[in-house]
């Protein structure tokens, strides 16, 4: 009953979504110039003028950034929005100690999500301390300065962060307690890892490597995915076979190769389909998770439009690569 108030102001926000049909339209839209004149319909008509594709990416940056911060001022329970933009916190932390143990300057990298300006956390990985930061925030910094101690590897940064950024989101999920945000989330760190293991395997990668890598927060044991960290593709493509992902990622499997783009779109529609049950919620956070996942596809699809378009990748190609759009 807490988001009584927030979800209708949601639904309103739906009716914005561009639909099936405006996707439609944009993939068989003969140029950019026809792309940007469809978009001139929509609400992201601010953004488009001549050379629009020029600052098409800071846009969309921008009005995800507005939103986020209009989410977290709106929302009974701020953690829930946290838990979809959380992952725009660990990659400021990722470029922004990059910078520090670097001496560059990468602040045009850091993403707005809602919740942690830029200042604050280059300040906390310069001290090490923070008073807005969370405890395991914290803790993921100071980790990685002992990392940066000893190594000048920058990929462990990268390594470090996934790490916490994945026990983190299964810690709040289970804190928040609301069972479809729950499997949301188990279901993104065991697809997280199913695609970590695989360019294990390809790249050949040591056992202490991987076992820092993979999360243990999901379903599948994480003892499960080290069995393969001297095997071959073939063998673990068959121990999928095996668990409950097994026909969801089958059409990314071709003659014992696994194709990483279409995997990665499976995921990205597979978490989609999880909020589809927000349609017929009235109360609870998952209308805003859905509406929050909508924007981020719709997002995507976006890049995805303007870049095809710009590089006249022809219709089929374009249309294959969109994701699967919210059907409110």
């Amino acid at each position: 009953m807490e988001y009584h108030e927030l979800n209708p102001l949601i639904r309103g926000r739906e009716l914005e979504l561009l639909s099936k049909e405006d996707f439609e339209r944009m993939i068989q839209a003969k140029s950019l110039e026809a792309l940007g004149e469809i978009l001139k319909t929509t609400i992201y008509h601010p953004y488009i003028y001549e050379g629009f594709e020029r600052d098409f990416e800071a846009n969309l940056l921008a009005e995800s950034a507005k939103l986020f911060t209009w989410l977290k001022e709106s929302a009974p329970e701020p953690e829930v929005v946290w838990v979809y933009t959380m992952r725009y916190t660990f990659h400021n932390l990722k470029v922004l100690t990059k910078a520090e143990m670097t001496g560059k300057n990468l602040d045009h990298l850091y993403r707005n999500d809602g919740f942690y300006s830029c200042e604050t956390l280059k300040q906390a990985i310069h001290t090490q301390t923070s008073t807005e930061l969370p405890p395991q925030l914290l803790d993921s910094i100071r980790e990685v300065h002992e990392y940066c101690e000893e190594s000048s590897v920058l990929q462990g940064i990268d390594v470090i962060y996934d790490r916490y950024f994945l026990t983190e989101q299964r810690r709040l999920g289970e804190k928040l307690g609301y069972p479809e945000l729950l499997e949301e989330i188990i279901a993104f760190i065991d697809l997280t890892n199913i695609t970590t293991m695989a360019r294990g395997i390809l790249q050949q990668r040591s056992s202490g490597f991987m076992t820092a890598v993979l999360s243990s927060s999901g379903s599948i044991p994480k003892e499960a995915f080290l069995t393969f960290v001297k095997s071959d593709l073939e063998a673990y493509l068959s121990f999928l076979q095996t668990t409950d992902y097994r026909e969801l990622i089958e059409p990314a499997v071709r003659e014992g190769e696994l194709d990483f783009v279409q995997l990665e779109q499976i995921k990205d529609n597979y978490l989609s389909s999880l909020y589809q049950a927000a349609q017929t919620q009235a109360f609870g956070p998952l209308p805003l998770l859905a509406f929050l996942n909508a924007k981020e596809i719709e997002s995507k699809n976006l890049r995805l439009l303007v870049i095809g378009k710009k590089n006249q990748f022809d219709n089929e190609t374009i249309r294959e690569r969109v994701r699967q759009v919210y059907d409110a």
